[in-house]
């Protein structure tokens, strides 16, 4: 038994509730379970109970044991002083209040039914694809599993948007230097995601703003980034060498270390040379691109503002003095633009509207999500073999978060599906 699964028990009274009696067999009527407290203190506010003819208001605590409750050092903290019953799995200790009064308890271990306490153990240690139910959730009905992906669509939402608003604070609200900083991070996919964020965070927004060359914005992230620390027999990085060194002591500028930048099992296509060559594109023909994007209506305005490809020289290289076949196609994929659309322009289109009480901006946030193709990747494949498949970004949005957030962490508990299937 864990403390968790009786808070849910208690919750949805999962229980024998006739007939009950306190561990002292005083007879008790439950009037009130309480509202559920996810915080530090009692575990439900505002409960009301009957003791004999006795009717007491007040907070419910819910241990396993209920030793826990000296355990956990109750009995010292103020908190609990309006606590008026104790609900307990096993009762192998006697509970005082301050007054040397016996707390009222409440025994549930014979009154919860086994097949309930086996289900449960069943779903938590099940093995497989690390989604627990996925051997019942054929048994679940669409309703029930549709309702539940719209409101995790908007929990992941709401998530990314705090994190935003952390960074924003720390940019002093500049939503555009935040916007770059979570740009650059997407750009890098997972591989270099980091190194890409430090690369926005080690070059501010305002130096790059004072450049609108490629060449100079190249010059400028590729020597930040650490590519331009050696000497080679390449005209093209020749100049890009000696344009840096004119702006790192122009700003006063340290590069990172280029050992930060992950190459192993990437397509040539996804090099950060390549990467760092699209965004100074993209930055030298967009100039405050967050505007841009808040003003964009539709996916496909913001696939043609990303519609762009790395510099010349990369048409034949795809490292710094190493020829390569001519290829002229380095242009940034439909499926990079739109992972980027995804976990940047949708979240920030969103925070941005809730924080200047935009229902129109948060309501595009959300249509350019169902607009876009499901995402691709092996969260949204596992749940396809197991008959739940999406239609567009919103749903393998939310599929995303219910395999992440859920069911990685086995929160059955708190999860519609898995209510759904321990109550049937």
């Amino acid at each position: 038994m864990k403390e968790d699964f009786l808070h849910y028990i208690w919750k949805y009274k999962l229980f024998n509730t006739s007939n009950l009696v306190t561990s002292n067999g005083e007879v008790i009527k439950l009037i009130n379970f309480g509202l559920h407290n996810t915080d530090a203190g009692p575990d439900f506010f505002n409960g009301k109970i009957e003791v004999g003819e006795t009717i007491w208001a007040g907070n419910i605590e819910l241990h396993v044991n209920s030793s826990d409750w000296i355990k956990h050092k109750h009995q010292i903290d103020k908190a609990y002083d309006n606590v008026v019953l104790h609900v307990v799995y096993n009762n192998d200790q006697q509970i005082l209040d301050k007054e040397g009064n016996v707390i009222p308890t409440l025994e549930l271990k014979d009154l919860i039914e086994d097949s309930l306490i086996k289900k449960h153990n069943k779903l938590i240690h099940q093995s497989g694809s690390g989604i627990a139910c996925g051997r019942q959730i054929k048994t679940i009905d669409t309703f029930t599993i549709n309702t539940w992906l719209n409101r995790l669509a908007i929990e992941r939402l709401e998530r990314k948007s705090a994190e935003i608003q952390s960074t924003l604070k720390l940019n002093k609200n500049n939503w555009e230097e935040t916007f770059y900083e979570y740009l650059f991070k997407y750009f890098g996919l997972k591989v270099n995601a980091l190194p890409f964020e430090l690369l926005a965070q080690n070059t501010a927004l305002k130096i790059i703003e004072k450049h609108h060359t490629i060449f100079s914005i190249e010059a400028l992230l590729y020597g930040q980034a650490g590519y331009l620390e050696n000497n080679l027999e390449d005209e093209y990085y020749t100049i890009l060498k000696k344009e840096y060194h004119f702006l790192k002591t122009k700003f006063d500028l340290t590069p990172l270390d280029k050992s930060v930048w992950k190459m192993l099992r990437l397509r040539p296509s996804n090099f950060p040379t390549i990467r760092i060559s699209q965004l100074a594109n993209l930055l030298s023909n967009q100039t405050r691109l967050f505007a841009k994007i808040i003003e964009a209506e539709t996916a496909k305005e913001l696939q043609t503002l990303f519609n762009i490809k790395a510099s010349d020289y990369w048409d034949t290289h795809y490292q710094f003095g190493e020829v390569v076949e001519n290829d002229t196609s380095k242009k940034i994929g439909i499926a990079t633009v739109n992972t980027i659309i995804i976990n940047v322009i949708v979240p920030f289109t969103f925070v941005y509207g809730k924080a200047k009480q935009n229902e129109q901006l948060v309501e595009k946030a959300l249509k350019l999500l169902e607009s876009l193709k499901t995402e691709n990747n092996v969260i949204i494949r596992n749940w396809a073999d197991l008959g739940v498949k999406s239609s567009n970004a919103m749903e393998s949005q939310s599929l995303i978060e219910l395999k992440n957030n859920y069911c990685s962490q086995k929160k059955c508990l708190i999860c519609s599906i898995g209510n759904k299937i321990l109550q049937s």
